[in-house]
């Protein structure tokens, strides 16, 4: 018997209390359980429209449920709910069938919203692909809010051949989510070909891309495969397409409409099946409207856009990549692992890191060399931290956005009552700062402050400035 309700699955008494009362809100039945255990049974006699569940709770996980609902019931949407949010769980989630994966915390709205276009959706009735995740893609790592769409983009992808266009700055680690994009497609295992396109210069660009035969130029002296045909039904990756010469973009456009192609020098076509990912820094929009790029091409490439974040937008997942950096830097020098200190993590954080994911990268390898014991400490980070540190501080950077970001990574962090250690720190700062710009006068203090003389006085003994 179908019932017209959702089912909400979730250890966490909070979460269920949360949706049950929304959904109500909007006129939807719902039903709570605390585990995936008993709706097994329930479902034998009953079942959903839409079953919501956490990754993580006692007895049987998420994911394992999921299977077991695909098995016995493949017409069932499910949404996967999970406050440890990363790339394994996204991929877990949608390669074993979820209707959508939903990252912890969530809006309220938003999940609202999700149910609702479940409720719309039959589920097709399909043999479910058996692919698993065969390994932890551990380098691209993060649980920042600014990753969940990397996250659903590969894992919503990981059955499809489709044409890919990631953006983002230099250094964010595109060639990763290129990568796993690959690993986790029907061409997992054929071959991922990765070129960047301005690192090779114009003339030997053409040969890289499309190979050339014996005698086609000087130097030429037997044939070769180019990348595309290396990459023959598996996937090629174009990095930095936007410093692609005019004249290259011409043939591109020609084997992505129809796979095929001439050796420089040679007369006879080539015919391959390659997926294209393509990956820049640059506005290829602008760069359309200034002439510099083919428009047709654009729209060629542009089919599925992933946008990777700058490491400034996801501050919160620097400790963790610090970690992981430090310890490989470690095993590739053979030497002991180093740990930074709280005060340095906390600096590291509130960096703006122009050089993104490569520049923190490059930092621990520097750490891990010059720090003379095994902990890290403030004078053993890499000069520019420090003088970019300072530039910024002289730059009057917007102290609302910074207090912002500290608030975010804290919470992030799990601390709680930031109140009772903010409020005290951010008097602090200002009293000293009023009390040097008065030459240590408190009555004129207190006046920058735009306080009474007795309430400075008070604050200074209660904040145990005296």
């Amino acid at each position: 018997m179908q019932s017209d309700e959702i089912w909400i699955i979730d250890d966490d008494r909070s979460i269920r209390w949360v949706l049950e009362k929304a959904f109500t809100k909007e006129g939807i039945k719902t039903q709570c359980f605390e585990d995936g255990n008993r709706i097994l049974k329930k479902l034998d006699s009953n079942t959903p429209s839409i079953i919501m569940s956490d990754i993580r709770m006692p007895g049987i996980d998420g994911i394992a449920l999921l299977d077991k609902i695909n098995k016995e019931h493949p017409e069932l949407p499910v949404i996967i709910m999970t406050a440890h949010s990363d790339l394994e769980s996204a991929l877990s989630a949608y390669q074993g069938g979820a209707f959508e994966y939903l990252p912890k915390p969530f809006d309220i709205n938003e999940a609202v919203s999700l149910a609702k276009r479940a409720l719309k959706t039959t589920k097709p009735q399909k043999e479910k692909s058996k692919t698993e995740v065969k390994e932890k893609i551990s380098e691209i790592i993060g649980e920042a809010p600014a990753m969940q769409e990397v996250y659903r983009a590969i894992g919503r992808l990981s059955r499809s051949n489709i044409t890919v266009l990631i953006t983002g700055e230099s250094g964010t680690g595109k060639e990763l989510v290129a990568s796993a994009l690959h690993k986790h497609s029907p061409r997992a295992g054929q071959s991922f070909i990765a070129l960047n396109m301005a690192a090779i210069p114009k003339e030997l660009l053409e040969s890289e891309l499309f190979g050339h035969e014996k005698g086609a130029f000087t130097g030429a002296t037997s044939s070769r495969k180019g990348h595309f045909e290396l990459a023959n039904n598996g996937t090629l990756f174009l990095d930095e397409i936007g410093d692609m010469h005019s004249d290259l973009q011409s043939r591109l456009l020609r084997v992505l409409s129809n796979g095929e192609f001439f050796r420089v020098g040679g007369h006879q076509s080539v015919k391959v099946d390659v997926r294209i990912i393509a990956a820049t820094h640059q506005n290829l929009n602008e760069l359309v409207a200034q002439g510099k790029f083919r428009e047709d091409l654009y729209h060629r490439l542009n089919v599925i856009r992933v946008h990777v974040p700058a490491l400034r937008e996801r501050s919160s997942d620097i400790t963790a990549l610090t970690k992981f950096f430090l310890k490989r830097a470690a095993i590739e020098l053979d030497i002991e692992k180093k740990a930074p200190s709280k005060e340095v993590y906390n600096f590291l954080k509130s960096l703006e890191w122009p050089g993104n994911v490569r520049q923190l990268e490059n930092a621990c390898r520097w750490m891990t060399v010059m720090a003379s014991g095994s902990d890290i400490h403030m004078e053993e980070l890499p000069p520019e931290l420090l003088n970019d540190s300072v530039s910024s501080s002289n730059d009057s950077l917007d102290w609302q956005a910074a207090l912002r970001n500290w608030a975010e990574n804290s919470l992030s962090s799990g601390d709680k009552a930031i109140l009772e250690f903010a409020v005290p720190e951010f008097e602090k700062v200002l009293i000293e700062c009023a009390m040097k710009q008065s030459g240590g006068r408190r009555q004129d203090a207190a006046k920058l402050l735009g306080w009474g003389r007795n309430t400075l006085a008070r604050k200074i003994k209660d904040l145990k400035m005296e």
